[in-house]
């Protein structure tokens, strides 16, 4: 058993959630279901947590009502290794959700992801500060990273005295 497992907290949709990230994601599984009992009378016999994996990170998935809710002060990040799997991955996890800047969004169950192309980090550490400044400037611009637009930017030539 992993030493830290990520623990979210669902009003009701824990499972449905589970299901939900288990299909966007592959190399991933559902584990163990626990259901309330007769401690929680007004819950008893429905689930209260799901354990599953996604890419073998274990996560914990409980149904402890609406006392709480998730905020972009914490959210999921995705590396991904083209842009294929930017778009895939984007476009399931905005099924029902909104989309954010910079590669942000929420999913439909108030989840925030980040979903972002391995090669952004190698444009923003490029040895050239303007380079990485364009790079970041045209990030700035976009909901869905595109790796095709920020390599054109990290290229782009700009003539001395204009921008």
């Amino acid at each position: 058993m992993p030493k830290i497992t990520p623990f979210l907290w669902f009003d009701t949709q824990a499972e449905q959630a589970a299901d939900f990230y288990i299909s966007v994601f592959p190399q991933s599984q559902k584990g163990r279901v626990t259901y309330y009992n007769h401690a929680f009378p007004e819950r008893d016999g429905t689930v209260m947590t799901v354990h599953f994996q996604l890419f073998g990170q274990e996560f914990t998935a409980l149904n402890g009502g609406p006392s709480f809710t998730f905020t972009p002060a914490i959210s999921l990040f995705v590396h991904c290794d083209s842009q294929q799997e930017v778009d895939r991955v984007w476009d399931k996890l905005t099924e029902g959700g909104k989309p954010g800047r910079c590669g942000w969004l929420e999913d439909k169950f108030g989840v925030t992801w980040q979903v972002v192309p391995t090669e952004l980090f190698i444009l923003l550490a490029d040895k050239d500060p303007a380079k990485a400044q364009r790079v970041t400037e045209s990030m700035l611009t976009m909901q869905k990273l595109d790796v095709n637009v920020l390599k054109q930017a990290a290229e782009q030539h700009v003539e001395q005295g204009t921008q």
